[in-house]
């Protein structure tokens, strides 16, 4: 978050930190040197979350490993070693993030559960176990009211914290069930009766991952893996639903368009403003007719050709130039991505 420092991590077992250069000043194409290697985990590792101040990082791995690494800064230089060892999961870790004061951290795991964990005691804070399969995917609200949690059970849980008493004048976070979000009512056409269809694939989504999470400011939580069934019609859509904060029920948005079902989704940190607006104005408008431009030079990769490639490369082949650039040569030059409102 703050050093323009990268962490990934793979099948290999390792981590592998790399320093981004953006070269702002000069307008450069960002370039990437690779730092150095953080071994540890004997196992897969499938996520890796730096903690708000940039010196913790967190990584979960297949068997249940969960880490913190904490940054050392000496005299010869910066180096991470090994903090916490967090151990309760007993299967696969896909997801993780750490509370706003990075004090806490909740991870999602194939064991069906979510753990609170409190990250300096190295300990479990609170077990949430309410999900009947795989949990892929976890979002802790920014301002610390509320977690979610979206699994392969088809339904995405909204936890919202009503803490214990206090002890020692401190307030002891506790998290509830607010919401189980699993299907949505569709608005009867004629004198049709209303139907209640699921909102999220089922577990046969090919997908490890089904990433949540909230916007910056805590106003929308963005959910994945859904899917919206066409009135009148036996078509479905794959979509991604917003949720409000005002309402976190049901969906008030979707974001229809994905060609396949959507598996993870994320915010840019950035707040924006229009060109020729006024920065102090607290709310920035989206222009009525919003182009999405995808770029055309031939160095461009979209993201399914990076996937395709990415799946090639660990089956031990090379994507050729000439498919790259036959997938690109027939993407359109632009598309319309038009938010859809949902109705009461």
């Amino acid at each position: 978050p703050i050093s323009g420092l990268l962490a990934t991590g793979g099948a290999d077992f390792d981590i592998k930190l790399w320093f981004i250069n953006s070269d702002e000043v000069q307008k450069k194409i960002p370039t990437a040197s690779y730092q150095n290697s953080l071994s540890y985990h004997g196992s897969a590792v499938n996520a890796l979350r730096f903690s708000p101040s940039g010196e913790q990082l967190a990584s979960g791995a297949d068997g249940g490993e969960l880490i913190i690494w904490k940054l050392h800064t000496t005299e010869t230089g910066q180096s991470w070693k090994v903090f916490k060892s967090l151990s309760f999961h007993r299967k696969d870790v896909l997801d993780l993030q750490w509370s706003s004061d990075g004090a806490f951290l909740i991870s999602g795991s194939v064991d069906n559960s979510c753990i609170i964990w409190d990250v300096n005691k190295g300990s479990v804070h609170q077990i949430l176990d309410g999900h009947f399969h795989y949990v892929q995917g976890v979002a802790w609200d920014p301002l610390s009211k509320y977690v979610a949690s979206l699994s392969s059970d088809r339904t995405c849980r909204i936890y919202v914290n009503k803490p214990q008493a206090k002890a020692k004048g401190v307030e002891k976070l506790n998290y509830i069930c607010q919401h189980t979000i699993v299907k949505a009512e569709q608005q009867p056409i004629d004198d049709a009766k209303s139907v209640k269809y699921h909102l999220f694939h089922d577990e046969t989504l090919p997908s490890f991952f089904r990433r949540l999470a909230w916007s910056p400011d805590g106003s929308f939580l963005l959910v994945p893996a859904g899917f919206y069934k066409i009135p009148a019609s036996s078509e479905t859509v794959n979509t991604t639903y917003v949720f409000s904060r005002k309402d976190l029920s049901r969906p008030s948005l979707q974001l229809p368009g994905a060609s396949k079902p959507v598996v993870a989704v994320r915010f840019c940190p950035v707040a924006f403003n229009l060109r020729g607006s006024n920065p102090e104005s607290p709310v920035v408008q989206k222009p009525d007719d919003m182009v999405i431009e995808t770029a055309k030079d031939d160095d461009s990769i979209t993201a399914e050709n990076r996937k395709a490639e990415c799946t090639e490369r660990r089956e031990g082949k090379q994507a050729t130039p000439s498919t790259v650039n036959a997938s690109i040569s027939n993407k359109p030059a632009k598309r319309r991505i038009t938010p859809m409102a949902i109705d009461p």
